[in-house]
């Protein structure tokens, strides 16, 4: 009679984080969202890094797939055309309120370097459509994040994407 092997021990979220990212989080996180199998998807990070870096990506995307799938929107021209086709008010509007919430956890009395910018550190405009839809995810209030998650519904012609 041959036997099976034990069955594996499923990954801890904070070993999937660290196979996903292919490294361990260098800041305190927790998981902000996670997808129908219960991984996590996005992780939520705190504002300094562990050696007092400022880390201006608040939310992160983890999850492989989706961060494949929101390359290639982005390889096919996908930043230009979310800048089109979203209203540049309501994209300065989202990263103010980023700010704010990043801002909020930081000690009014600290000196030194502070992060800055909005979604992912961008000023205006975007930057990296992984870092508006990781905050959608995470149930930010992101007009990118949607317009990424109705592309990402929506069937890819690559032709007309250029």
């Amino acid at each position: 009679m041959e036997l099976s092997p034990p069955p594996a021990e499923p990954l801890t979220d904070a070993d999937y984080v660290a196979a996903c990212l292919g490294r361990r989080p260098e800041s305190r996180w927790e998981v902000a969202a996670r997808g129908p199998d219960g991984r996590p998807t996005v992780i939520r990070n705190e504002p300094f890094l562990d050696d007092g870096t400022p880390m201006p990506t608040r939310y992160w995307l983890i999850d492989p797939e989706l961060n494949r799938r929101i390359g290639t929107l982005e390889s096919l021209g996908g930043v230009r055309r979310a800048e089109a086709e979203v209203d540049p008010v309501a994209v300065a509007d989202a990263h103010r309120r980023y700010a704010a919430e990043r801002e909020s956890l930081i000690d009014p009395a600290r000196t030194g370097p502070r992060p800055s910018g909005g979604v992912g550190g961008t000023r205006k405009g975007v930057k990296c459509l992984h870092t508006h839809f990781a905050w959608y995810l995470a149930g930010g209030d992101d007009p990118i994040g949607a317009w990424v998650e109705a592309q990402l519904s929506a069937p890819v012609d690559e032709e007309t994407a250029r």
